[in-house]
């Protein structure tokens, strides 16, 4: 039986080798113009990596911009595994939780 390893087991490393996997699948559906896999597969790239971020140095009640969407800022509230969950500011009021690897940390 061929057992695959979860992200949060995985090390560094790895969790490099299976991004460039997923961005390499998300850059072929892209070009074959499957716009939905590709989306998949760009969000399975972020939550590996948010499986490299530090937790540790996430301040709650901190307030970060986000990688990618520019003038997009979001305080943090808590933080649960490999999520952040606040608010955006100038968003809707709803709670939000959004993977680590989106807040551009100093």
């Amino acid at each position: 039986m061929n057992e695959e390893k979860k992200l949060v087991e995985m090390n560094e490393h790895e969790l490099r080798a299976v991004i460039a996997q997923y961005r390499e699948k998300a850059r072929k559906a892209e070009t074959m113009g499957i716009v939905n896999e590709y989306e998949v597969y760009q969000r399975k790239a972020l939550i590996a990596e948010s499986y490299m971020v530090n937790s540790e140095n996430i301040e709650i009640g901190h307030v970060y911009r986000l990688i990618g969407i520019e003038d997009h800022y979001f305080k943090v509230e808590r933080i649960k595994g490999i999520f952040a969950w606040g608010f955006r500011l100038n968003g809707t009021s709803s709670e939000e939780g959004i993977p680590l690897a989106l807040l551009q940390l100093k």
